[in-house]
Parts: structure tokens; C-alpha cells; sequence
């Protein structure tokens, strides 16, 4: 079975269930902006994900690691299309090169954003190039280590006057949080790897 296939299956099999996901940074928020991110796993023996940091100088977002995406446009047909089309621009990915697995769950942003993350393989050494004003770096973190619940760490900041709590991953000294580990573990309750 490929890596794609083995993806699929997992996703719906997710699909079928109603395991108990983050609802978002502002599960009040009833209507927000739609945007969409790309989950993009390299298929290599060890599977991937590839993973951005935005430059210092952005105004919002500054430094985070996060996955290629953006808010969803009048000429994108949907969330996937949106993905794909922000992917390519932000590292240079070719759409046709990504092999769209499916939508995993919707996620709403602190900032007001409602992320459909949509799930894709690629295959290895592509030869990407970010676009320095969006992407400060990329690297690769291996799949099962982003969705193990033993490296998803619970913490606590003060935000806004309330306490709120939020995940992070640390990968080789790489602070990924915020909406996108909450998406990360959303994913990690969603599939059904073997």
C-alpha cells in the first residue's frame, strides 16, 4: 500500500469516528475568514511534513512556524484549491506534484481565521524555493513524531486578560504551536495510522 493510499484510508477512517478535537482559539467566534493550509507529507521511507517559518518582519505571525496556506480567494473553487495555489506560491511546490489525500477538520484562529487544513503527498527532494517576503525557512519534521501525543506539550500563556491553554511541539529546537500544533493534534486524533 502507498503512502498516499495509507493516508486516505487512515483519514477515512477518522472520518467515521468522532474522536474529540481542539474546536479553536475562538470557538465563539461564529464567522471568521475562510482560509485553507496545506499539510504537505513527503513520501519518504521515514514520511514527512514540510513546515515554514515566516520572517521576523511580518506583521502578524512574525517567526512562527506554521504550514503553507493563507486566505482562501474569490477565484479558488475551494479549500483545496486555495491550499494547493498558496503552497506554490509561498515555496515554489507545483500543485500538480501534490497528491490531495483529503480535508482534515476546520480550525478557527485567535486572529479570526477558520483553516480547512487539506492533507497531501508529494514525493521527496523536490526542489523547492520560499518566497523570502512569506518564508523565512522550511524544513521537515518526521510525520509520526509531529502526531505522537508524548511530543504534543499543554501549555499555559496569558492572552488578551484570560489564561488560555495551547499546544507545542518542539522539533530539533523548533517551537511549532499555537493553530498550527492544535492542527497537528487535531490530525493526530483524526487518523487512524496503524
Amino acid at each position: 500500500m502507498s503512502l498516499a493510499e495509507e493516508l486516505r484510508a487512515a483519514l477515512a477512517r477518522g472520518h467515521a469516528r468522532q474522536p474529540r478535537l481542539l474546536a479553536g482559539d475562538v470557538p465563539e467566534a461564529a464567522e471568521g475568514t475562510p482560509a485553507a493550509v496545506l499539510v504537505p507529507v513527503v513520501d519518504r521511507p521515514e514520511p514527512t511534513v514540510i513546515l515554514t517559518q515566516r520572517p521576523e518582519t511580518l506583521r502578524q505571525h512574525a517567526g512562527q512556524i506554521s504550514f503553507p496556506g493563507g486566505r482562501i480567494e474569490p477565484d479558488d473553487a475551494d479549500p483545496i484549491a486555495a491550499a494547493l495555489r498558496e503552497a506554490e506560491e509561498e515555496i515554489g511546490l507545483p500543485r500538480s506534484r501534490v497528491e490531495v489525500i483529503g480535508v482534515a477538520d476546520l480550525y478557527v484562529t485567535v486572529t479570526g481565521f477558520q483553516v480547512t487544513p487539506v492533507v497531501g503527498v508529494l514525493p521527496p527532494d523536490l526542489p523547492l524555493s520560499p518566497h523570502p517576503g512569506e518564508v523565512a525557512d522550511l524544513f521537515e519534521a518526521p510525520l509520526r513524531y509531529l502526531l505522537d501525543p508524548a511530543h504534543q506539550q499543554v501549555r499555559t500563556a496569558v492572552f488578551r486578560g484570560r489564561e488560555r491553554t495551547y499546544y507545542e511541539i518542539d522539533w530539533q529546537g523548533r517551537r511549532i504551536w499555537g493553530a498550527t500544533a492544535a492542527m497537528i493534534v487535531n490530525l493526530s486524533r483524526r487518523l487512524e495510522l496503524p
